[in-house]
């Protein structure tokens, strides 16, 4: 029975992921960050092992290692978060929360787990995004973060390759989690975080922003579409560096990464209904 570590798996992409993955055969071991969420995986499937694994904390990384099986398969790098808003008005501490989630700790992980894949040969899979290659107005932290991400798995990807270890990004768009069918309450926190002088400056961006999200939700995929991907990541005889999960996606970065910059940016801006 193969066996994978799937972090950020307390719900959303990584819940089903972990899920999916049991119902197919694999050992999971479920990074979640409560106890609470530690109780509720291990009782979703008998094949399913929470552990607290909060992707920042130095002691939940440094206990991981006692907490996996000897051998280990794969693992899932899917913990990450969303810090939204104007650039300018993206806090230091805002942008290391963003850095530190979804990059830093994504690859604190991936060092912690390496040892035992060198063994067996096996896989790292990061769930990007479809903006680690497209960037879009008022999210353009996470974007830099995915960016920044899909930068060190190509890195990764190659130094790996000795050893036959493939690193795999998985890319993904909107996807039907708490997380998109909340968005409203997002955009509701950016513009409460807002000082009162930028939230005059960038009124008319946060309200374009708020048109967009019913856009947005109605071609969010399925997030066991997201699943399927990962599993074909992950059993694959020879699988691709990257992963764009769902068609729409697939066309929207074959064009947008294929045109001039200037044409880019007047066609997102339209789609995220911006000044």
């Amino acid at each position: 029975m193969p066996s994978v570590l799937v972090t950020g798996a307390g719900r959303g992409i990584g819940r089903t992921i972990a899920e999916e993955l049991a119902t197919r055969g694999w050992e999971v071991i479920a990074g979640v960050r409560s106890s609470t969420d530690v109780a509720a995986v291990g009782a979703a499937h008998e094949r399913i092992t929470g552990v607290l694994l909060d992707v920042t904390d130095e002691e939940q990384l440094a206990a991981l290692d006692a907490a996996l099986p000897s051998r280990l398969d794969a693992v899932v790098n899917n913990a990450g978060i969303v810090v939204a808003g104007p650039m300018e008005t993206v806090t230091t501490d805002g942008w290391r929360k963003q850095l530190d989630v979804n990059v830093i700790g994504q690859l604190a992980v991936t060092r912690a787990v390496l040892p035992r894949l060198r063994e067996s040969h096996g896989r790292v899979v990061f769930i990007s995004s479809v903006n680690g290659r497209l960037s879009t107005p008022l999210t353009g932290a996470y974007a830099a973060s995915k960016f920044a991400l899909e930068a060190a798995a190509d890195a990764l990807r190659m130094e790996l390759a000795p050893w036959r270890i493939p690193v795999v990004l998985v890319e993904p768009a909107q996807t039907d989690t708490d997380m998109w069918r909340t968005a409203d309450a997002m955009v509701s926190e950016v513009e409460a975080d807002l000082t009162p002088q930028y939230r005059e400056l960038y009124a008319r961006h946060v309200a374009g922003m708020r048109r967009s999200v019913p856009i947005s939700q109605r071609l969010a995929v399925a997030p066991e579409t997201v699943a399927d991907v990962v599993y074909t990541a992950l059993t694959s005889r020879r699988p691709r560096p990257r992963y764009v999960v769902g068609l729409g996606p697939k066309a929207q970065v074959a064009l947008l990464t294929h045109i001039p910059t200037a044409l880019r940016d007047r066609l997102l801006r339209v789609v995220m209904r911006q000044p």
